[in-house]
């Protein structure tokens, strides 16, 4: 048995959803002595929290009725054994419990561990454990389960969740009502659970920690990967005799009047990411800007638009910055045209309202064109037709609707992006905190993945493994502060010098 915190930092783990956790746990059950897998969980259980709060003299344990809470009363008696004050509340009738809890709350009783003992006054330095549902929740907590979470979520000392936080959806990351633990640590048992990771799960979840209770679950497939900065896949090597066209040719498109900060957000970004030409196609009539003060390196084309087929064919473009209205006249010719193409913004908006530019993106894939989709929950709703509260509730589903619906790598962004794509196992990112919550950042990460695939050559050069790579790039980015204000020119600048880092170039 291993027991490991999951950070950002971490290398590509496989995620497992309710249904494979419980097919796994039956295979594991069905080969170990009864009461084995609660018995390894709870000592997991016990292991953290004495890690979690060494000097602690109480801990309060909120148990339920399935075998969540079994889990919480073998760890209770484990605790009780190193002298500390242990209370349990028990939710539900002792004389219900499954066979294997009520073995635990036999043994519990045995060690001297207290029941239907209520949280009372916890001190700081104490610790309360929750282990009231785990994967068991379905729906909003009521009665005595909705009052032990309230009263878990009134403790001043640090709460551990064991395996999901009460009230949470393992699946989706939403909560099931009003009602839902916020713990401070939450260990996740026999798998990782992508709800854990995406939507509100993070919020609710805290850091997360991990126990395979001594499963091997290789032979089953994942329904996500979580990659984190290590699983970041690996930049190709620049050669000496390489030169600018060495590294691909970028073209953003966007900047409508009013708007002109958005393509150059997304223009400097690519240009930071290593793209070797950079060109600027504003929208607009005259009087538009022609070259960027700051990154003169840029290049403005304001009819790059109209160039032939073969130069748009050959370039990398990144479209919707800041497209506003005008995004609407270049998009039937650049979705038919262009290589590879990525749609943020405005142009994704464009597209979800009109029917004939759905058809002609759908078909991109037939014409061996690549396409990455980068929206926010809302406007992954335009393109789905349906609403932002649907996409969030289902945050994998929805990313990966998208995908399939449109032929395309999609990002939906949010906390635990998304990243997926036809046929293949969605990643969520475990980088980023809420200093990305700001206007700009998401302009950033266009133009930084569209820099990072421009560079890429046609063997190595998927979009899945371009959105995947820049998308836990720029997470990483505003790591390790803790969120707050970063601009997002300021963002561009860090993801630059993190690419500069000696520790960072290619090996």
């Amino acid at each position: 048995m291993t027991l490991q915190r999951i950070a950002s930092t971490t290398a590509t783990q496989a995620v497992f959803g309710r249904s494979r956790t419980r097919s796994l746990e039956a295979q594991a059950a069905a080969t170990l002595p009864a009461g084995a897998l609660m018995q390894r969980a709870g000592d997991a259980a016990a292991r953290l929290a004495l890690a979690l709060a060494p000097h602690a003299r109480r801990v309060w344990i909120a148990a339920g009725p399935g075998n969540n809470g079994g889990d919480g009363l073998e760890a209770a008696r484990l605790l009780r054994g190193t002298g500390r004050d242990v209370g349990v509340l028990l939710v539900g009738a002792a004389d219900a419990l499954p066979a294997d809890a009520a073995a635990a709350l036999g043994r519990a009783r045995e060690a001297g561990v207290a029941i239907d003992v209520p949280a009372g006054r916890l001190a700081t330095g104490d610790l309360a454990l929750d282990a009231l549902l785990g994967i068991g929740g379905a729906r909003a907590p009521e009665g005595a389960l909705a009052e032990a979470i309230r009263q878990l979520n009134a403790a001043t000392c640090p709460v551990l969740a064991i395996d999901v936080p009460s009230g949470l959806d393992a699946d989706t990351g939403q909560p099931f009502g009003a009602e839902c633990v916020e713990a401070r640590h939450t260990l996740s048992l026999l798998t990782l659970k992508p709800g854990l990771f995406t939507g509100a799960g993070r919020d609710h979840a805290g850091s997360v920690w991990f126990d395979d209770l001594g499963v091997d679950s290789e032979a089953e497939s994942p329904d996500a990967w979580l990659a984190g900065s290590a699983a970041s896949p690996a930049r190709p090597l620049r050669r000496h005799a390489a030169h600018k066209g060495s590294f691909g040719d970028i073209a953003v498109v966007g900047g409508a009047p009013g708007m002109l900060g958005a393509a150059l957000l997304a223009a400097r970004a690519a240009h930071a990411a290593g793209s070797g030409r950079v060109y600027v196609a504003l929208l607009g009539g005259p009087g538009l800007p022609e070259h960027d003060a700051v990154r003169p390196e840029l290049m403005f084309r304001p009819q790059w638009c109209d160039a032939p087929a073969a130069v748009l064919g050959a370039t990398t473009v990144v479209c919707g910055c800041g497209g506003g209205d005008a995004v609407r006249a270049v998009l039937p010719r650049l979705i038919s045209v262009v290589g590879r193409l990525l749609l943020d913004a405005d142009a994704l908006n464009a597209v979800g309202s009109d029917s004939s530019l759905q058809a002609t993106l759908r078909s991109r894939g037939a014409r061996s064109q690549q396409t990455i989709l980068t929206p926010h929950p809302l406007e992954a709703a335009r393109l789905l037709g349906t609403s932002t509260s649907a996409v969030q509730a289902d945050r994998l589903g929805a990313a990966q609707a998208l995908a399939d619906r449109y032929g395309a790598v999609v990002v939906l962004k949010g906390s635990g992006s998304i990243i997926a794509a036809p046929d293949r196992v969605p990643v969520i990112c475990a980088t980023g905190n809420a200093s990305l919550a700001s206007a700009g950042t998401g302009d950033v990460l266009a133009g930084w993945i569209g820099g990072i695939w421009a560079q890429s050559s046609a063997a190595d050069g998927t979009a899945f493994h371009a959105a995947w790579r820049g998308v836990v790039e720029h997470g990483a980015a505003a790591e390790p502060a803790q969120p707050g204000p970063l601009r997002a020119a300021d963002l561009i600048d860090v993801l630059y010098q993190r690419l500069r880092r000696p520790a960072d170039l290619p090996r």
